[in-house]
């Protein structure tokens, strides 16, 4: 199957890096390049790209797509959270510019056997790296009750998530589950009629909550934020583009926190706890998709874009 992904925000994500032509940019979702090729064309061959994913299928599709630009592109499989390790690899001392798109690409959601998606009937996988031993099934099977309620609560903010894992147990008590579409009746089961009728897809939330889960989107992302920002150049923007509150929440109360990191009370006449701003917030509210995009390409309809510039100098 080709893969292939829609970038979304692209001239604003393109606008947010504020590209210096030699310099050092990193695409920590790299998937099919979308984003990538509009940056590496405007690098001078002094300029740099690093491209890391944890998906074999969208490193392969990537490598074709960049294939013109080879000479100032560097392709890693592997998760961003180990940008640091794969700068250091590289002999690369800092970055310009960092881009993270978080969440599903568009492949791995129509590719049915990578079962990401609740339309399509495959087997429980939602791996984002296929090297990993861990699959939804085995959390689906394999977590307890409580457990199971805890994510689909947490990160599918579905608020029957406690029937839903109740149904879920009661179902692998007479048969393992084991396919997106024996899931998808069990969260139906758990639902009310009149509830579901007026609802979007109903098990949409839970297949989030096991993938967000499975993969651990939220915590690399929440682990990486600093990390990041630490590895800019003065003047270097990290742009993310995320998908869900979740996501959008983790990443504004970052930036905030790195622009005031003063943990002064308000009545202190001067700051003593010594911490420093690292820069500052470009994008006081996130950049949204214009409404040609959103009818274009309606998976862009719940994106955000946020932007920080490390202080310069």
């Amino acid at each position: 199957m080709t893969f292939e992904h829609t970038p979304v925000l692209l001239r604003e994500v393109i606008e947010g890096l504020h590209i210096r032509p030699e310099g050092v940019y990193v695409d920590g979702t790299l998937g099919g390049a979308g984003h990538s090729f509009e940056i590496v064309r405007r690098l001078s061959l002094d300029g740099r790209l690093v491209g890391i994913d944890r998906d074999e299928h969208a490193v392969e599709a990537a490598a074709e797509r960049l294939k013109p630009f080879m000479d100032r592109v560097t392709i890693v499989r592997g998760n961003y959270l180990h940008t640091t390790d794969i700068l250091k690899e590289l002999g690369i001392g800092g970055m310009d510019g960092m881009l993270l798109d978080i969440g599903v690409s568009s492949h791995q959601f129509d590719d049915a056997e990578r079962g990401f998606s609740y339309r399509e009937d495959a087997p429980l996988d939602m791996r984002m790296d296929q090297r990993s031993e861990l699959t939804a099934g085995d959390i689906i099977n394999g977590y307890s009750q409580s457990e199971l309620f805890r994510v689909i609560r947490d990160y599918g903010e579905d608020r029957f998530a406690a029937n839903i894992a109740r149904h879920i147990v009661a179902a692998r008590e007479v048969k393992k589950i084991e396919t997106t579409f024996e899931l998808v009746d069990i969260v139906k089961s758990a639902i009310p009629m009149k509830v579901r009728k007026a609802m979007g897809h109903p098990a949409k939330q839970t297949f989030q909550a096991i993938r967000i889960e499975l993969n651990r989107e939220l915590d690399v992302l929440r682990d990486t934020l600093d990390t990041m920002i630490d590895l800019l150049n003065p003047g270097g923007r990290l742009c993310i583009i995320t998908f869900h509150s979740l996501e959008d929440r983790i990443v504004k109360t970052n930036f905030k926190r790195n622009e005031n990191p003063c943990t002064c009370p308000p009545d202190f006449p001067v700051c003593v706890c010594g911490r420093v701003s690292k820069g500052r917030v470009v994008t006081r509210k996130p950049i949204l998709p214009s409404s040609k995009e959103m009818d274009e390409n309606p998976r862009s309809k719940s994106a955000k874009l946020r932007v920080f510039e490390k202080m310069d100098g």
